[in-house]
């Protein structure tokens, strides 16, 4: 079954730079698979992630940047899709296939860290993660974060350059009911912000909550998104 994608979603390809600066590896993120299950495939292991760029194309893309170095070609393992809890599938009913590219940020100040709380509209209703969503049509990336980050949390911020791009994988609803095989492709910045404010959500309704700085005590008092949580500590690296 061919993948969809969010109708702002770009087409998503995987590079590979080495260390002479030379591009070696180039390969389009199919439908749940992950860039570094790609790149180990193809024998190369990831040093860092360098850049991620907008190519303004017939169709815009997003290009994923990352240093490598040569390695011997794993073959990724084989999974099992995962399928939200509490799932309830009807006989007959099949999962549309998914794919969403959004950008966040790991937002630091001298007040802490900003973190959002997610709304009833998602699958994990009162987890905290990072601020961010969804990319606009033909928006690229480090724009449609520092709009997110500003609409979920009242806060202007300054990117500093990429952190991470993550994946995720699974069977489940989306809020409209629609069942569908959803892949997350979640581009992760680095971002600070000078003047921080009391947090406020602009986008009533929306997948937000509510939103906070926090430090680290805080933050080790509430639930943490899964996917959010090794990138909280790694923004400090």
């Amino acid at each position: 079954m061919p993948a969809t994608r969010d109708a702002a979603a770009p087409r998503v390809h995987v590079r590979g730079v080495d260390r002479s600066g030379s591009l070696c590896f180039d390969q389009w993120l199919r439908h749940g698979d992950d860039p570094h299950r790609v790149l180990l495939a193809g024998g190369w292991q990831i040093d860092s992630l360098v850049s991620i760029t907008t190519l303004r194309t017939p169709d815009v893309e997003i290009a994923l940047d990352y240093r490598v170095a040569r390695v011997p070609a794993q073959q990724p393992e084989a999974y099992d899709v995962p399928r939200a809890p509490g799932l309830i599938v009807a006989d007959g009913e099949r999962p549309v296939r998914f794919q969403r590219v959004a950008a966040y940020a790991v937002v630091t100040s001298d007040r802490g860290t900003l973190m959002s709380q997610a709304s009833r509209r998602t699958g994990v209703a009162g987890q905290w993660g990072l601020p961010g969503g969804g990319l606009d049509a033909d928006e690229d990336p480090d724009d449609a974060v520092v709009r997110e980050v500003w609409e979920e949390t009242g806060q202007h911020v300054q990117l500093s350059g990429p952190l991470d791009v993550v994946t995720q994988h699974w069977v489940g609803r989306a809020p409209s009911g629609r069942l569908e095989d959803f892949h997350a492709i979640r581009l992760v910045y680095r971002a600070g912000c000078a003047t921080p404010t009391d947090p406020v959500v602009h986008d009533v309704g929306g997948t937000t909550a509510a939103s906070a700085w926090m430090d680290g005590w805080q933050i080790g008092r509430v639930r943490v998104t899964r996917w959010a949580q090794p990138l909280l500590s790694r923004s400090y690296a």
